[in-house]
């Protein structure tokens, strides 16, 4: 029963991708006859291709829970076992949400395989190797990127007693600087170029971009490059927020 419900609740998260097909094709028909079939590069077909793989790459990235779980943990007390256990808190979350999504991803294959077969004639095909390497490899950015951003917010609780805004916020501001809402190089610029040396494009665009074919290959060693420099600054930023952290923390709780 349980696995059931998980797979049906899997399936039902694609029900949005109608309500896209059907915005994006009204929009797509009232472009004008300047050049209809095409918005910033983006035919109509792209932009359901793009919503689709938009949604594997939020997959990966969305860390539910993360942030809330370590504040109530440094709340009540929790936090302390990994003071006096040789266990490290940031070690053990990571390979948490590892497990978590090895099984996420064994039980809601087949979902996802469903709705991708019944959209497949808006995807491109498969891409050459090159770019369908650098498309797995942008999933691991997304993974990473998305936890170390999160478990950066959870850690802020040494400092601040609740951080549910803080994380309200986050989510709002992703949903746009991620790519979630719209293709980031819809963006003018000066704008689009800001936006873009964020980190926050990892979680969403590039992996959805990359299949897509946005990028040449040069490009895409480019951005994969630039995606493991922001894993080394969150992770350096998380483990120094952690270090200072504990130094004040005060080990209530039962």
């Amino acid at each position: 029963m349980y696995r059931a419900d998980f797979a049906f609740a899997t399936l039902v998260r694609f029900l949005p991708i109608v309500t896209q097909v059907f915005l994006w094709g009204a929009i797509y028909q009232t472009t004008g006859p300047r050049d209809p079939k095409q918005i910033n590069g983006y035919t109509y077909g792209d932009m359901v291709a793009y919503s689709l793989l938009v949604m594997v790459s939020r997959a990966f990235s969305s860390m539910p829970g993360l942030t809330t779980g370590i504040a109530r943990d440094v709340r009540d007390g929790a936090i302390k076992k990994f003071l006096v256990q040789p266990i490290d808190l940031l070690d053990y979350l990571f390979w948490h949400r590892v497990a978590h999504k090895l099984v996420y991803y064994a039980v809601a294959f087949f979902p996802f395989a469903f709705v991708f077969w019944l959209c497949r004639n808006y995807l491109h095909g498969w891409p050459d190797l090159t770019m369908f390497t650098g498309w797995l490899i942008s999933l691991i950015l997304a993974f990473l990127v998305g936890f170390l951003i999160e478990s950066l917010m959870g850690l802020c609780a040494f400092w601040f007693l609740e951080v549910s805004s803080l994380v309200f916020v986050y989510m709002l501001l992703s949903y746009f600087l991620s790519g979630h809402m719209l293709p980031l190089d819809w963006l003018p610029s000066p704008y689009g170029d800001v936006v873009r040396l964020l980190p926050f494009k990892y979680l969403a665009f590039v992996p959805a971009a990359i299949l897509l074919e946005k990028y040449t290959h040069q490009q895409l060693a480019v951005e994969l490059l630039q995606g493991f420099a922001w894993v080394a600054v969150l992770f350096a930023l998380n483990r120094l927020a952690l270090a200072h952290g504990i130094k004040r923390y005060s080990a209530y709780g039962g």
